[in-house]
């Protein structure tokens, strides 16, 4: 296994995070070698400058968090995103498609970002929390369709939720692993004890906010 700093993508993503809050996140990014960080697109270009000469991935988010939007839309932030800087991008699924079983049109979303992203990094956010055992099979298959890199767990933006749990993590492995997609755990994610048994269950991403403590263990 790696080590375990080389999963995390540092995270950030609260709708009142300062530009101080950033490049402490960058800083610390670059303190633990972090794999990357991920934030907002709104401070994609500052992360960018902080970052400079550094191989730390760049994440940001669209359609984030509530799903609620249109795929032009989607598309534009997807290419804003990438021409800010970022190196790839997450993507929350089209939860009320899903959750109708309209299965095209979450594939046809998904792909359609996947057309602007190109060759960078597509993770599909799926929101286990909000989904039955049976509808993250169905999610992970429409990654699979739609040409998905990653599958992910959550948005950390459910009242209420969990966030990543090792059993879901487990299912969304096998589901899509036989197809090459990978999974990213995010969601609640405090301890090294829970990124070491996410990473067992299959998650070769974490996002997490508490990098720092699971890297020194405390």
């Amino acid at each position: 296994m790696e080590e375990l700093n080389k999963y995390i993508e540092h995270t950030l993503l609260k709708p009142d995070s300062t530009l101080s809050q950033i490049e402490n996140l960058a800083k610390e990014a670059l303190k633990y070698n972090f794999l990357g960080i991920c934030i907002n697109l709104n401070y994609i270009k500052e992360a960018k400058s902080f970052l400079s000469g550094t191989d730390i991935k760049i994440v940001s988010v669209v359609n984030f968090p509530l799903a609620n939007n249109t795929i032009d839309i989607i598309q534009k932030q997807t290419q804003n995103a990438l021409e800010f800087g970022a190196d790839e991008i997450d993507t929350v699924i089209n939860l009320a498609q899903l959750k109708n079983k309209n299965y095209k049109k979450v594939v046809e979303d998904i792909k359609k970002t996947k057309e602007i992203a190109k060759d960078n990094i597509l993770k599909v956010i799926i929101e286990t929390d909000l989904l039955t055992e049976e509808e993250i099979i169905e999610a992970s298959k429409c990654a699979i369709e739609a040409g998905a890199d990653f599958v992910k767990t959550s948005t950390g933006f459910v009242k209420g939720g969990v966030g990543a749990k090792v059993e879901d993590v487990a299912l969304m492995y096998r589901t899509v692993n036989p197809y090459g997609l990978k999974v990213k755990a995010s969601g609640g994610i405090k301890t090294k004890a829970q990124a070491l048994e996410l990473i067992k269950a299959g998650a070769c991403r974490l996002g997490t906010s508490s990098g720092v403590e699971i890297i020194k263990n405390v």
